[in-house]
């Protein structure tokens, strides 16, 4: 095993170093039954690290390598080492090579961990060969993000959401082998029972997966039922047009923070991935007066589970069907523009989510070094706003941008309204923007901007009046 200097030079390397697993400096923080997959949970206590880089800069690789990390610890492990390979891409036996794998043993061995991490989606056939040959558990980095989202889940969805991902992962993962794989049994295998002591007729891995497809109905079907109570919210919330705006962004960029610096929604703010995952609706209001929906979504991070973008789609389509996205980056983070791509990448899964105005709101502003602010700041111009969540600072500027953004309340009325009305000044309080009221003897003078259909009460039940110039 090599160490190597911080500076990973692939032009001025010797061939023994790049050929060696590169230790990565930092991130220093048991095996069951392999066979019985359905019934394993992962208990991840003393974890080794091991990424392959394939491509981009060193920094790119251990930058990937120390979001491993943090997941890893968030998932409830003590990360004893780090490890990167460079190497073209992956091998398909065993994701490092057979050697680097017998290296990686030494280490396993010398730390005294009992489970390896590598950063990336193994094939079933690279988790077998790997584990055979470091003699403990081997999960790759989608197991581990479905982990965290299984611990983080609370509303009946979000665990049917997570509970379906994992099985949709773990389905072509089945394995087994020997006495375990078969149940059929008959004649004197049967104990001489014969007639009446035969198995089923199918294997023990048949059977499992049977149970699998069966139970992912199953949820695809509470999901479906789930989501038509949000349909109806959301269809509510569009028949009386108040304006949707969506919070979206990398986890742990600081989006719930910002809902409730934006809201005093009061939801967990934790300094931890995937610390949201079930969506918060709140309202809010511009420094006009004109209400709208805040509504904070799951976070997302590299190379997000298929699986998952699958299974939380009746979630995310609150990103697609918003007027406006608020897409938070972490300022103070190594690589914002890396989170951002990630993002957008799983906005290009969400039909109708790349079309949604976005502004580019970058966070920590507190902790986020001067050229990384100005960095964004040129890239994006006046699609991004810089803010504080935890200080408030820029959070005023924010809420005119987002005033800004919002479709336009294009129905100007000037009307008398009749006092037995009210109803309707209070909703052009509420749902749009008053620019001025002065009460009469036969009722109330409204002047103000609003949405179609209060445009079209008004105009029926109030009379014109002459507008002074």
């Amino acid at each position: 095993m090599t160490r190597m200097h911080p500076e990973f030079d692939t032009g001025e390397m010797d061939l023994e170093e790049r050929q060696a697993l590169r230790r990565v400096a930092g991130l220093s923080t048991e095996l069951v039954d392999i066979t019985e997959v359905e019934y394993r949970q992962l208990r991840l206590e003393r974890v080794v690290l091991v990424g392959v880089w394939t491509s981009g800069t060193a920094v790119d690789a251990d930058n990937s390598l120390m979001e491993l990390k943090l997941l890893a610890e968030t998932a409830g492990s003590q990360v004893l080492e780090g490890l990167i390979q460079r190497r073209q891409k992956p091998d398909p036996a065993t994701y490092i090579g057979s050697g680097k794998a017998q290296e990686l043993l030494d280490v396993v061995e010398s730390t005294g961990a009992d489970t390896v991490i590598c950063d990336g989606e193994l094939t079933p056939g690279q988790l077998r060969q790997l584990e055979e040959i470091v003699k403990v558990k081997v999960i790759d980095r989608t197991a581990l993000i479905l982990d965290i989202f299984a611990q983080h889940a609370k509303s009946r969805e979000g665990k049917a959401q997570v509970e379906l991902a994992q099985l949709q992962y773990l389905l072509p993962r089945l394995r087994g082998w020997g006495g375990n794989l078969s149940r059929q049994v008959g004649g004197r295998a049967a104990g001489g029972v014969g007639i009446g002591g035969r198995g089923p007729g199918e294997t023990k891995i048949e059977l499992d997966r049977r149970r699998i497809r069966e139970r992912m109905a199953k949820l695809r079907r509470q999901i479906s039922g789930m989501s038509v109570a949000r349909e109806t919210m959301r269809s509510h919330r569009a028949s009386r047009e108040v304006p949707a705006v969506a919070i979206a962004g990398y986890t742990n960029a600081g989006k719930s923070s910002l809902l409730n610096r934006l809201t005093g929604a009061g939801v967990l703010v934790e300094d931890a991935l995937f610390a949201t995952l079930d969506p918060t609706v709140r309202r809010s209001r511009t420094p006009e007066g004109r209400l709208f929906t805040l509504a904070d979504t799951v976070g997302f991070v590299r190379h997000l589970p298929h699986q998952l973008v699958e299974a939380f789609r009746s979630t995310l389509e609150e990103v697609a069907d918003a007027d406006l996205i608020l897409h938070v980056v972490d300022g103070s983070h190594p690589d914002p523009e890396g989170q951002i791509a990630a993002v957008r990448e799983v906005f290009a899964d969400i039909d109708g989510a790349l079309d949604v105005p976005e502004i580019i709101v970058v966070n920590k502003a507190d902790a986020a070094p001067q050229e990384t602010i100005d960095r964004l700041a040129r890239r994006f111009g006046q699609d991004s706003i810089v803010v504080s969540a935890r200080t408030g600072a820029g959070i005023g500027e924010l809420m005119r941008l987002i005033e800004e953004r919002l479709p336009r309340l294009d129905h100007e009325v000037h009307l008398l309204v009749p006092y037995d009305r009210g109803d309707l000044i209070s909703r052009a309080h509420k749902e749009g923007e008053v620019l001025s009221v002065e009460h009469e003897a036969d009722g109330t003078i409204l002047h103000a901007r609003v949405l179609p259909s209060l445009f079209q009460e008004l105009e029926r039940v109030g009379k014109p009046v002459e507008r002074v110039s």
